[in-house]
């Protein structure tokens, strides 16, 4: 197949079990919340509560919903200590804290090329080209 990116020795076959696989894990870590749960997990584990005020706009459904896909996927760990009430910590695991590198290179990308992506923006909305609308 012409374009398909090859990953290793293979081609991806949008069908196979193994480009949906690596799809989901993409949707997991490009939602609006995951990579940023990751980064500020980096320092260390956090509460529930701290994550939730240093996350200020995120509402309590959605990190709860965040940190249990994070966990479902064996980023992140849930400690609850047994206690009234109970104390509930998440921590990074291994694999978690290897994601760590990737982001980190992903979003010192993002930042050098915020102004060529601004001009690139500006230009295309700027644009009364029809088939830019869809």
């Amino acid at each position: 197949m012409v374009g398909v990116p090859e990953i290793g020795l293979e081609r991806f076959d949008p069908e196979s079990a193994r480009c949906q696989g690596v799809s989901r894990v993409l949707q997991r870590l490009g939602d609006k919340w995951s990579v940023l749960v990751v980064a500020i997990l980096a320092d260390g584990p956090r509460r529930f509560s701290e994550l939730r005020r240093e996350i200020e706009p995120i509402s309590q459904r959605m990190l709860t919903l965040t940190l249990r896909g994070l966990e479902r996927d064996g980023l992140v760990d849930r400690k609850v200590t047994p206690t009234i009430p109970p104390r509930v910590d998440y921590e990074l695991t291994p694999m978690g804290r290897s994601l760590q590198k990737p982001v980190l290179a992903l979003a010192q990308w993002a930042v050098a090329h915020l102004p060529q992506i601004a001009e690139a923006q500006a230009k295309f909305d700027g644009t009364t080209d029809p088939q830019h609308e869809l």
